[in-house]
């Protein structure tokens, strides 16, 4: 091979073209292993979830009552709830290689709402509660820009 050949195979190979493509394959891989690693995250959580209940019910006294409160039960619910809207923009990433924003926005106040959910009133500082209503707007109203615009893009 000569000097030519080798200049000519350096600037084809190193072509920005070559290169996304390759930066896009990372990207897929990543994705892939990642939907892989949430789905056994969605797994695990579903048995502890499994686990938790059926010991809450039988093994504490009086049988077939919660000895927990339903507003931790549905926080332990809401949590796998998230980890499935994560998966599924993992998933629609895969799909269409783009990020579904307004899916990632509606991730986000499913996991405020989580939040307020188990919130304990009585230890926790109102400063953190401002927080949380402040993300909450912001959350809210971006949600409704993105579905706002998404809705006239589409028509």
């Amino acid at each position: 091979m000569n000097f030519k050949q080798v200049s000519k195979w350096w600037t084809s190979a190193t072509s920005d073209e070559i290169f996304l493509q390759g930066m896009q394959h990372i990207e897929t891989l990543v994705s892939k292993v990642l939907s892989l690693a949430m789905v056994v995250v969605i797994l695990v959580s579903i048995y502890d979830l499994c686990i938790y209940l059926t010991t809450d019910l039988f093994k504490n006294e009086p049988f077939g009552f919660f000895s927990t409160t339903l507003i931790e039960l549905f926080g332990l619910f809401l949590n796998i709830l998230i980890a499935l809207e994560i998966l599924e923009n993992i998933s629609g990433y895969l799909k269409r290689h783009i990020i579904q924003v307004e899916l990632v926005i509606a991730t986000s106040l499913t996991a405020v709402a989580r939040k307020i959910i188990i919130f304990d009133f009585k230890t926790t500082p109102g400063l953190y509660l401002i927080g949380l209503a402040a993300a909450i707007l912001a959350l809210s109203l971006s949600y409704w820009i993105v579905r706002r615009t998404n809705r006239r893009y589409h028509e």
